[in-house]
Protein backbone atom coordinates (compact mmCIF):
# COMPACT_ATOMS: atom_id res chain seq x y z
CA UNK A 1 0.00 0.00 0.00
CA UNK A 2 1.26 3.43 -0.88
CA UNK A 3 0.32 6.86 -0.98
CA UNK A 4 0.00 9.78 1.80
CA UNK A 5 -2.40 11.46 4.03
CA UNK A 6 -0.44 14.52 3.46
CA UNK A 7 -0.33 14.33 -0.30
CA UNK A 8 -2.85 15.37 -2.48
CA UNK A 9 -2.43 12.45 -4.42
CA UNK A 10 -3.08 8.62 -4.20
CA UNK A 11 -5.52 6.07 -2.91
CA UNK A 12 -7.94 6.79 0.29
CA UNK A 13 -5.68 5.05 3.44
CA UNK A 14 -6.52 4.10 6.55
CA UNK A 15 -7.46 7.09 8.57
CA UNK A 16 -8.56 9.13 5.60
CA UNK A 17 -12.14 10.17 5.92
CA UNK A 18 -14.15 8.48 3.72
CA UNK A 19 -16.30 11.20 1.55
CA UNK A 20 -19.58 11.08 0.29
CA UNK A 21 -23.15 12.18 0.37
CA UNK A 22 -22.90 12.75 4.16
CA UNK A 23 -19.80 14.45 3.62
CA UNK A 24 -21.31 16.46 1.09
CA UNK A 25 -24.45 17.70 3.12
CA UNK A 26 -22.25 18.72 6.28
CA UNK A 27 -19.36 20.38 4.29
CA UNK A 28 -22.38 22.34 2.14
CA UNK A 29 -23.32 23.70 5.42
CA UNK A 30 -20.01 25.07 6.51
CA UNK A 31 -19.39 26.58 2.82
CA UNK A 32 -23.29 27.99 3.12
CA UNK A 33 -21.60 29.75 6.19
CA UNK A 34 -18.55 31.10 3.89
CA UNK A 35 -20.79 32.05 0.87
CA UNK A 36 -22.63 35.00 3.68
CA UNK A 37 -19.76 35.58 4.71
CA UNK A 38 -18.71 37.02 1.49
CA UNK A 39 -21.82 38.68 0.45
CA UNK A 40 -20.84 40.45 3.77
CA UNK A 41 -17.42 41.00 2.77
CA UNK A 42 -18.20 42.19 -0.77
CA UNK A 43 -21.00 44.05 0.09
CA UNK A 44 -18.97 47.86 0.33
CA UNK A 45 -17.73 47.06 -3.62
CA UNK A 46 -21.32 47.95 -4.78
CA UNK A 47 -22.03 50.43 -2.22
CA UNK A 48 -18.26 52.41 -2.16
CA UNK A 49 -19.57 55.63 -3.53
CA UNK A 50 -22.81 55.48 -1.63
CA UNK A 51 -20.88 55.44 1.51
CA UNK A 52 -18.66 58.18 0.24
CA UNK A 53 -21.93 60.29 0.20
CA UNK A 54 -23.99 58.95 2.94
CA UNK A 55 -20.93 59.52 5.21
CA UNK A 56 -19.23 62.40 3.69
CA UNK A 57 -15.62 61.01 2.90
CA UNK A 58 -12.82 61.18 0.45
CA UNK A 59 -11.27 58.41 -0.90
CA UNK A 60 -8.51 57.74 1.64
CA UNK A 61 -11.26 57.72 4.26
CA UNK A 62 -13.59 55.15 1.76
CA UNK A 63 -10.24 53.16 1.58
CA UNK A 64 -10.49 52.51 5.09
CA UNK A 65 -13.58 50.68 5.63
CA UNK A 66 -11.85 47.85 3.66
CA UNK A 67 -8.21 48.44 4.98
CA UNK A 68 -9.61 48.37 8.60
CA UNK A 69 -11.90 45.16 7.73
CA UNK A 70 -8.76 43.26 6.24
CA UNK A 71 -6.81 44.33 8.68
CA UNK A 72 -8.79 42.80 11.49
CA UNK A 73 -9.02 39.72 9.16
CA UNK A 74 -5.27 39.38 8.44
CA UNK A 75 -4.69 39.75 12.24
CA UNK A 76 -6.92 37.19 13.26
CA UNK A 77 -5.91 34.25 10.45
CA UNK A 78 -3.10 32.83 13.56
CA UNK A 79 -5.32 33.16 16.66
CA UNK A 80 -8.00 31.57 14.39
CA UNK A 81 -6.24 28.68 13.29
CA UNK A 82 -5.02 27.69 16.45
CA UNK A 83 -9.09 27.93 17.53
CA UNK A 84 -9.70 25.71 14.83
CA UNK A 85 -7.09 23.18 16.08
CA UNK A 86 -8.39 23.40 19.35
CA UNK A 87 -12.01 23.77 19.32
CA UNK A 88 -13.21 22.32 16.09
CA UNK A 89 -15.14 23.86 12.97
CA UNK A 90 -18.39 24.36 14.76
CA UNK A 91 -17.96 26.15 17.51
CA UNK A 92 -15.26 28.70 15.49
CA UNK A 93 -17.78 28.71 12.78
CA UNK A 94 -21.02 29.90 15.23
CA UNK A 95 -19.09 32.64 16.85
CA UNK A 96 -18.12 34.31 13.55
CA UNK A 97 -21.59 34.06 11.92
CA UNK A 98 -22.85 35.97 15.41
CA UNK A 99 -20.11 38.63 14.73
CA UNK A 100 -20.37 38.98 11.20
CA UNK A 101 -23.95 39.29 11.39
CA UNK A 102 -24.06 41.69 13.97
CA UNK A 103 -21.40 43.95 11.92
CA UNK A 104 -23.85 43.73 9.30
CA UNK A 105 -26.60 45.23 11.09
CA UNK A 106 -24.26 47.21 12.82
CA UNK A 107 -23.24 48.92 9.53
CA UNK A 108 -27.37 49.19 8.16
CA UNK A 109 -28.25 51.26 10.88
CA UNK A 110 -24.67 53.18 11.50
CA UNK A 111 -25.76 56.90 12.12
CA UNK A 112 -21.92 57.80 11.65
CA UNK A 113 -18.17 57.05 9.93
CA UNK A 114 -16.53 56.31 13.29
CA UNK A 115 -19.64 53.46 14.19
CA UNK A 116 -19.51 52.07 10.36
CA UNK A 117 -15.79 51.76 10.80
CA UNK A 118 -16.30 49.80 14.00
CA UNK A 119 -19.33 47.68 12.34
CA UNK A 120 -16.75 46.65 9.14
CA UNK A 121 -14.34 45.48 12.27
CA UNK A 122 -16.85 43.61 13.74
CA UNK A 123 -17.44 42.10 10.46
CA UNK A 124 -13.95 41.54 9.23
CA UNK A 125 -13.72 39.83 13.33
CA UNK A 126 -16.21 37.14 12.08
CA UNK A 127 -15.36 36.60 8.27
CA UNK A 128 -12.18 35.50 9.79
CA UNK A 129 -13.28 32.51 11.49
CA UNK A 130 -14.78 31.24 8.37
CA UNK A 131 -12.40 30.34 5.50
CA UNK A 132 -10.16 28.23 7.50
CA UNK A 133 -13.13 26.08 9.38
CA UNK A 134 -14.39 25.13 6.25
CA UNK A 135 -10.98 23.91 4.99
CA UNK A 136 -10.62 22.28 7.98
CA UNK A 137 -13.69 20.76 7.86
CA UNK A 138 -12.94 19.58 4.14
CA UNK A 139 -9.79 17.69 5.67
CA UNK A 140 -11.81 15.83 8.07
CA UNK A 141 -14.29 15.08 6.00
CA UNK A 142 -12.45 14.14 2.75
CA UNK A 143 -9.82 12.26 1.33
CA UNK A 144 -6.68 13.80 1.41
CA UNK A 145 -6.43 13.51 -2.55
CA UNK A 146 -9.85 15.94 -2.91
CA UNK A 147 -8.18 18.68 -0.52
CA UNK A 148 -7.15 21.04 -3.93
CA UNK A 149 -10.77 20.57 -5.65
CA UNK A 150 -12.63 20.84 -2.43
CA UNK A 151 -10.34 24.01 -1.63
CA UNK A 152 -11.45 25.40 -4.92
CA UNK A 153 -14.90 24.42 -4.49
CA UNK A 154 -14.87 26.18 -1.43
CA UNK A 155 -13.50 29.76 -2.92
CA UNK A 156 -15.69 29.30 -5.88
CA UNK A 157 -18.89 29.28 -3.21
CA UNK A 158 -16.82 32.38 -2.00
CA UNK A 159 -16.99 33.66 -5.65
CA UNK A 160 -20.76 32.74 -5.77
CA UNK A 161 -21.78 35.05 -2.51
CA UNK A 162 -19.33 37.95 -4.29
CA UNK A 163 -21.84 37.92 -7.60
CA UNK A 164 -24.89 37.81 -5.00
CA UNK A 165 -23.57 41.14 -3.63
CA UNK A 166 -22.70 42.42 -7.41
CA UNK A 167 -26.23 41.27 -8.78
CA UNK A 168 -28.39 41.66 -5.64
CA UNK A 169 -27.51 43.69 -2.87
CA UNK A 170 -26.87 46.39 -5.63
CA UNK A 171 -30.24 46.03 -6.57
CA UNK A 172 -31.53 46.41 -3.12
CA UNK A 173 -29.56 48.87 -2.39
CA UNK A 174 -31.07 51.58 -4.94
CA UNK A 175 -34.41 49.93 -4.42
CA UNK A 176 -34.99 49.96 -1.02
CA UNK A 177 -32.45 52.15 0.47
CA UNK A 178 -29.39 51.90 2.55
CA UNK A 179 -30.75 50.23 5.88
CA UNK A 180 -33.36 48.31 4.82
CA UNK A 181 -30.72 46.62 1.82
CA UNK A 182 -28.25 45.85 5.04
CA UNK A 183 -30.45 44.75 7.40
CA UNK A 184 -32.45 42.78 5.56
CA UNK A 185 -28.81 40.41 3.89
CA UNK A 186 -28.20 40.30 7.49
CA UNK A 187 -30.85 37.40 7.88
CA UNK A 188 -29.24 35.08 5.93
CA UNK A 189 -26.31 35.31 8.95
CA UNK A 190 -29.46 34.41 11.24
CA UNK A 191 -30.40 31.33 8.84
CA UNK A 192 -27.14 29.69 7.98
CA UNK A 193 -26.12 29.89 12.01
CA UNK A 194 -29.91 27.90 12.65
CA UNK A 195 -28.31 25.21 9.98
CA UNK A 196 -25.15 25.33 11.68
CA UNK A 197 -26.03 24.85 15.07
CA UNK A 198 -28.49 21.52 14.13
CA UNK A 199 -26.56 19.97 11.32
CA UNK A 200 -22.93 20.53 11.08
CA UNK A 201 -20.71 18.07 13.06
CA UNK A 202 -16.67 18.65 12.97
CA UNK A 203 -15.47 15.20 11.64
CA UNK A 204 -17.49 11.74 10.89
CA UNK A 205 -17.89 8.62 13.02
CA UNK A 206 -15.13 6.66 13.60
CA UNK A 207 -12.70 9.51 12.68
CA UNK A 208 -12.42 11.94 16.03
CA UNK A 209 -9.03 13.70 15.69
CA UNK A 210 -6.27 12.97 18.47
CA UNK A 211 -6.84 14.89 22.18
CA UNK A 212 -5.71 18.07 22.47
CA UNK A 213 -2.75 19.35 24.67
CA UNK A 214 -3.03 21.58 27.24
CA UNK A 215 -3.15 25.31 25.43
CA UNK A 216 -0.52 27.17 27.20
CA UNK A 217 1.69 30.21 25.52
CA UNK A 218 4.47 28.20 25.24
CA UNK A 219 2.28 25.54 22.59
CA UNK A 220 0.64 27.99 20.92
CA UNK A 221 4.61 29.95 20.42
CA UNK A 222 5.50 26.08 19.20
CA UNK A 223 2.42 25.28 16.95
CA UNK A 224 3.48 28.85 14.92
CA UNK A 225 6.97 28.17 15.00
CA UNK A 226 6.81 24.47 13.62
CA UNK A 227 4.07 26.01 10.78
CA UNK A 228 6.13 28.67 10.11
CA UNK A 229 9.54 26.50 9.61
CA UNK A 230 8.37 24.75 7.23
CA UNK A 231 9.42 26.27 3.76
CA UNK A 232 5.78 25.17 2.12
CA UNK A 233 3.88 26.98 4.55
CA UNK A 234 6.01 30.12 3.50
CA UNK A 235 5.39 29.41 0.12
CA UNK A 236 1.82 29.16 0.60
CA UNK A 237 1.39 32.45 2.26
CA UNK A 238 3.51 34.21 -1.08
CA UNK A 239 1.57 32.27 -3.85
CA UNK A 240 -1.57 33.98 -2.03
CA UNK A 241 -0.06 37.27 -1.06
CA UNK A 242 0.73 37.55 -5.01
CA UNK A 243 -2.15 36.14 -7.11
CA UNK A 244 -5.06 37.32 -5.02
CA UNK A 245 -5.08 41.12 -4.37
CA UNK A 246 -5.54 42.26 -7.40
CA UNK A 247 -8.84 41.03 -8.11
CA UNK A 248 -9.84 40.90 -3.84
CA UNK A 249 -9.00 44.76 -4.39
CA UNK A 250 -10.77 45.60 -7.60
CA UNK A 251 -13.88 43.83 -6.19
CA UNK A 252 -13.68 44.69 -2.76
CA UNK A 253 -13.72 48.64 -3.44
CA UNK A 254 -12.12 50.21 -5.98
CA UNK A 255 -13.17 48.52 -9.02
CA UNK A 256 -16.78 50.58 -9.16
CA UNK A 257 -15.09 53.60 -8.64
CA UNK A 258 -12.16 52.67 -11.45
CA UNK A 259 -14.77 51.58 -14.04
CA UNK A 260 -17.13 54.80 -13.54
CA UNK A 261 -15.14 57.73 -12.58
CA UNK A 262 -11.89 56.62 -14.70
CA UNK A 263 -13.59 54.63 -17.63
CA UNK A 264 -16.06 56.67 -17.81
CA UNK A 265 -19.01 53.76 -18.01
CA UNK A 266 -22.56 53.64 -16.64
CA UNK A 267 -22.99 52.12 -12.87
CA UNK A 268 -24.94 49.29 -14.59
CA UNK A 269 -22.18 48.34 -17.42
CA UNK A 270 -19.63 48.85 -14.42
CA UNK A 271 -21.50 46.27 -12.66
CA UNK A 272 -21.55 44.00 -15.31
CA UNK A 273 -17.69 43.70 -16.01
CA UNK A 274 -17.88 43.21 -11.80
CA UNK A 275 -19.91 40.40 -12.50
CA UNK A 276 -17.40 39.07 -15.09
CA UNK A 277 -14.98 38.59 -13.11
CA UNK A 278 -17.01 36.71 -10.10
CA UNK A 279 -18.01 34.47 -13.37
CA UNK A 280 -14.70 34.50 -14.69
CA UNK A 281 -13.04 33.06 -11.25
CA UNK A 282 -15.92 30.67 -10.76
CA UNK A 283 -15.09 28.80 -14.28
CA UNK A 284 -11.42 29.03 -13.63
CA UNK A 285 -11.75 27.81 -10.24
CA UNK A 286 -13.62 24.55 -11.34
CA UNK A 287 -10.20 24.23 -14.01
CA UNK A 288 -7.47 25.08 -11.52
CA UNK A 289 -8.74 22.78 -8.78
CA UNK A 290 -8.82 19.85 -11.85
CA UNK A 291 -5.30 20.52 -12.81
CA UNK A 292 -3.77 20.19 -9.46
CA UNK A 293 -5.55 17.30 -9.06
CA UNK A 294 -4.20 15.04 -11.24
CA UNK A 295 -0.72 17.40 -12.04
CA UNK A 296 1.26 18.18 -8.85
CA UNK A 297 3.71 20.12 -10.77
CA UNK A 298 1.48 22.58 -12.25
CA UNK A 299 1.21 24.13 -9.43
CA UNK A 300 3.66 27.00 -9.49
CA UNK A 301 3.21 27.47 -13.50
CA UNK A 302 -0.36 28.16 -12.86
CA UNK A 303 0.47 30.90 -10.03
CA UNK A 304 2.81 32.50 -11.49
CA UNK A 305 1.17 32.16 -14.93
CA UNK A 306 -1.85 33.97 -13.65
CA UNK A 307 0.80 36.85 -11.68
CA UNK A 308 2.51 37.65 -15.13
CA UNK A 309 -0.66 37.78 -16.77
CA UNK A 310 -2.97 39.85 -14.34
CA UNK A 311 0.49 42.32 -14.13
CA UNK A 312 0.32 42.39 -18.22
CA UNK A 313 -3.12 43.42 -18.46
CA UNK A 314 -3.28 45.99 -16.09
CA UNK A 315 -0.42 47.52 -17.66
CA UNK A 316 -1.70 47.55 -20.92
CA UNK A 317 -4.89 49.01 -19.58
CA UNK A 318 -3.31 50.85 -18.01
CA UNK A 319 -0.84 52.80 -20.09
CA UNK A 320 -3.52 52.53 -23.26
CA UNK A 321 -3.32 55.87 -25.29
CA UNK A 322 -6.82 58.00 -24.96
CA UNK A 323 -9.04 58.97 -21.73
CA UNK A 324 -10.41 55.60 -21.92
CA UNK A 325 -9.34 52.10 -22.58
CA UNK A 326 -11.66 50.34 -25.28
CA UNK A 327 -14.21 47.85 -23.95
CA UNK A 328 -12.86 44.74 -25.39
CA UNK A 329 -9.46 45.27 -23.03
CA UNK A 330 -11.54 46.21 -20.15
CA UNK A 331 -13.82 42.93 -20.95
CA UNK A 332 -10.17 40.52 -20.86
CA UNK A 333 -9.30 42.53 -18.11
CA UNK A 334 -12.16 41.45 -16.07
CA UNK A 335 -11.58 38.18 -17.41
CA UNK A 336 -8.18 38.11 -16.48
CA UNK A 337 -8.94 39.26 -12.59
CA UNK A 338 -11.21 36.03 -12.21
CA UNK A 339 -8.04 33.62 -12.21
CA UNK A 340 -6.62 35.93 -9.32
CA UNK A 341 -8.88 34.02 -6.87
CA UNK A 342 -8.58 30.00 -7.69
CA UNK A 343 -4.87 31.05 -8.21
CA UNK A 344 -4.66 32.06 -4.42
CA UNK A 345 -6.13 28.49 -3.39
CA UNK A 346 -3.03 27.17 -4.35
CA UNK A 347 -1.05 28.24 -1.68
CA UNK A 348 -2.92 26.21 0.33
CA UNK A 349 -1.43 23.38 -1.96
CA UNK A 350 1.60 24.38 -0.70
CA UNK A 351 0.94 24.90 2.92
CA UNK A 352 -1.45 21.22 3.40
CA UNK A 353 1.28 19.13 2.56
CA UNK A 354 4.26 20.13 4.32
CA UNK A 355 2.26 20.12 7.74
CA UNK A 356 0.54 17.37 9.48
CA UNK A 357 -2.97 17.44 10.61
CA UNK A 358 -3.02 18.87 14.05
CA UNK A 359 -1.32 21.92 12.11
CA UNK A 360 -3.70 22.45 9.40
CA UNK A 361 -5.32 25.09 10.76
CA UNK A 362 -2.36 27.08 11.81
CA UNK A 363 -1.03 26.66 8.51
CA UNK A 364 -3.72 27.46 6.87
CA UNK A 365 -4.36 31.06 8.91
CA UNK A 366 -0.61 32.12 7.69
CA UNK A 367 -1.14 31.06 4.46
CA UNK A 368 -4.35 33.40 4.67
CA UNK A 369 -2.72 36.27 6.01
CA UNK A 370 -0.72 36.59 2.57
CA UNK A 371 -3.68 37.59 0.03
CA UNK A 372 -5.10 40.16 2.97
CA UNK A 373 -2.32 41.63 3.43
CA UNK A 374 -1.60 42.62 0.38
CA UNK A 375 -5.00 43.88 -0.39
CA UNK A 376 -5.31 46.05 2.88
CA UNK A 377 -1.88 47.54 2.04
CA UNK A 378 -3.30 47.92 -1.96
CA UNK A 379 -6.36 49.37 -0.64
CA UNK A 380 -4.68 51.74 1.34
CA UNK A 381 -1.65 52.92 -1.41
CA UNK A 382 -4.86 53.32 -4.06
CA UNK A 383 -6.80 55.52 -1.98
CA UNK A 384 -3.95 57.79 -0.42
CA UNK A 385 -2.38 58.12 -4.38
CA UNK A 386 -5.77 58.95 -5.37
CA UNK A 387 -6.06 61.97 -3.26
CA UNK A 388 -2.55 62.47 -3.91
CA UNK A 389 -2.96 63.12 -7.74
CA UNK A 390 -6.28 64.17 -8.32
CA UNK A 391 -7.83 60.63 -8.46
CA UNK A 392 -5.25 59.83 -11.12
CA UNK A 393 -6.61 56.36 -11.45
CA UNK A 394 -2.94 55.62 -13.69
CA UNK A 395 -0.92 56.85 -11.10
CA UNK A 396 -2.82 54.95 -8.54
CA UNK A 397 -3.29 51.47 -9.95
CA UNK A 398 0.51 51.43 -10.45
CA UNK A 399 1.09 50.22 -6.55
CA UNK A 400 -0.28 46.93 -7.95
CA UNK A 401 2.87 46.11 -9.77
CA UNK A 402 5.32 46.89 -6.38
CA UNK A 403 3.51 44.00 -4.18
CA UNK A 404 3.69 41.56 -7.11
CA UNK A 405 7.23 42.20 -7.80
CA UNK A 406 7.90 41.62 -4.32
CA UNK A 407 5.69 38.45 -4.09
CA UNK A 408 7.03 37.00 -7.13
CA UNK A 409 10.70 37.71 -5.39
CA UNK A 410 9.76 35.59 -2.59
CA UNK A 411 8.23 32.87 -4.54
CA UNK A 412 11.27 32.46 -6.47
CA UNK A 413 13.44 32.46 -3.71
CA UNK A 414 11.35 29.45 -1.64
CA UNK A 415 10.46 27.16 -4.49
CA UNK A 416 13.20 24.68 -4.48
CA UNK A 417 13.44 24.41 -0.79
CA UNK A 418 9.88 23.35 -0.10
CA UNK A 419 9.17 21.60 -3.26
CA UNK A 420 12.37 19.73 -1.96
CA UNK A 421 11.28 19.39 1.49
CA UNK A 422 7.40 18.40 0.01
CA UNK A 423 9.20 15.47 -1.96
CA UNK A 424 11.27 14.49 1.78
CA UNK A 425 7.96 14.20 3.20
CA UNK A 426 6.34 11.92 0.63
CA UNK A 427 9.42 9.33 0.50
CA UNK A 428 9.30 9.45 4.05
CA UNK A 429 5.29 8.85 4.41
CA UNK A 430 5.56 6.14 2.00
CA UNK A 431 7.84 4.39 3.40
CA UNK A 432 6.18 4.47 6.57
CA UNK A 433 3.12 3.26 5.54
CA UNK A 434 4.88 0.50 3.51
CA UNK A 435 5.45 -1.02 7.60
CA UNK A 436 2.59 -0.78 8.60
CA UNK A 437 0.46 -4.21 8.90
CA UNK A 438 -2.33 -4.61 7.01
Amino acid sequence: MSGSTGSSRGAVLPGDPPGGRRALAVWGIGVSVYFVAVIFRTSLGVAGLDAADRFHVNASALSTFSILQLLVYAGMQIPVGLLVDRLGTKKVLAMGVVLFTAGQLGFAFSPSYGMALASRALLGCGDAMTFISVLRLGTRWFPARRGPMIAQLAGLAGMAGNLVSTLVLARLLHGIGWTAAFAGSALAGVVVLVLLLLFLKDHPEGHEPEPFPHQGAAYVRRQIAASWREPGTRLGLWVHFTTQFPAMVFLLLWGLPFLVEAQGLSRATAGELLTLVVLSNMVVGLVYGQVVARHHEARLPLALGTVGATGLLWAVTLAYPGEHAPMWLLVVLCTVLGACGPASMIGFDFARPANPPERQGTASGITNMGGFMASMTTLFAVGVLLDATGDNYRIAFSAVFVLQALGVSQILRLRRRAIRRERERLVASRVETVHVPA
